[in-house]
């Protein structure tokens, strides 16, 4: 993504210049409620105390237990390098608006309908993705139904904060600002006021 300007001053040799943009992507914090949805509609059922995959339920590859209290979250395991667990999420189309690709990408990913709440930040630090220079706009969003991996995604699953998996990216943070803002209403602040970079 870029271009390239060719500058050639009067009596120099010419000059190369190579521009480049970071690319566009979102991310998608998707919300399921345990105790909202109900575990038959999650493709779950209770055993032991824990909540567990229902085997009926194909595609529905793993679920970890979460207070019944605690709105858990589905992430994705990539198909694709760099390779582990993950918000859903991908590149934004050409002519494609955010919310949009969002929408998009949450249902390619998890086969769910999501409703988004809102825009929640912008992520942007050049390292946050090992490929090349993203920049991701973060949903929060809320679905219903039983996810189902496909597209980029090897494997779905619902995690409550304490069971959270080592996640790609930057996506650690991600998750720690959003549960920062759902339990105490703090939004993170500017990468270079809050000294992180984001």
């Amino acid at each position: 993504m870029g271009f390239i300007l060719l500058v050639r001053p009067q009596n120099s040799p010419s000059l190369t210049m190579t521009y480049r943009n970071p690319v566009p992507t979102v991310d998608i914090i998707i919300e399921l409620g345990v105790t909202e949805l109900g575990m038959t509609e999650l493709g779950m059922t209770e055993f032991g105390g824990m909540d567990q995959p229902d085997p009926s339920s194909s595609g529905f590859i793993q679920a970890l237990s979460a207070p019944r209290h605690e709105v858990s979250i589905v992430l994705i395991e990539r198909l694709n390098e760099p390779y582990g667990w993950a918000l859903p999420g991908g590149f934004m189309d050409y002519g494609e608006t955010a919310e949009a690709a969002a929408i998009r990408e949450a249902q390619e990913e998890t086969g769910l309908q999501v409703q988004l709440l809102e825009q929640f930040h912008v992520y942007s630090d050049p390292r946050r993705d090992p490929r090349q220079h993203t920049l991701s706009i973060v949903f929060i969003a809320q679905a219903s139904g039983t996810p189902q991996a496909a597209d980029d995604a090897k494997a779905v699953g619902i995690f409550g904060t304490s069971s959270l998996p080592a996640l790609c990216f930057d996506h650690a943070q991600i998750l720690a600002d959003y549960y920062a803002y759902r339990h105490h209403g703090r939004r993170p602040g500017l990468a270079g006021a809050r000294g992180l970079s984001g």
